[in-house]
């Protein structure tokens, strides 16, 4: 199971990477602001680490519980990454609809752009994260 220090790690890389893709190209694609898209990322991005985090958590202990390990195979990664943009989704469309002064079907059209994007980012990054910062072998607990 991965430590406290590297779950910090793993979520503060994932949003700053992904909060530079979204201000770059997220403004001209949905016809906003960078001042817009900039606040909406943002505000995203810091909702998504705390939910990153717990997420994450949560999922490695139903893991671990449900199969004896944490390491993630090709399709559990693809559920993984979906549950968790889900979620997300659920916790980011009033604040959306509410800062833009939008309907919330225009907010949910625009967060199932980015949750897509997301999804697909989330995949690639942890596979690549898992790569340069492999999961430790799980040590036997105590009967």
């Amino acid at each position: 199971m991965r430590s406290v220090r590297d779950r910090i790690r793993h979520a503060l890389l994932f949003e700053a990477i992904g909060l530079a893709i979204v201000i770059v190209f997220g403004g001209p694609l949905f016809g906003l602001s960078t001042a817009d898209i900039g606040v909406i990322a943002v505000g995203s991005a810091t909702v998504a680490t705390v939910w990153n985090y717990i997420y994450n958590l949560g999922f490695d202990h139903a893991m671990r519980r449900l199969t004896g390990q944490t390491r993630k195979g090709l399709w559990v990664r693809v559920g993984h990454a979906v549950l968790f943009e889900a979620g997300l989704l659920i916790i980011l469309l009033p604040p959306i609809a509410w800062y833009l002064n939008i309907s919330l079907a225009e907010a949910f059209i625009m967060d199932l752009a980015i949750a897509a994007f997301y999804v697909a980012y989330a995949f690639l990054f942890n596979l690549a994260y898992d790569r340069v910062f492999p999961i430790p072998p799980i040590e036997p607990q105590p009967a």
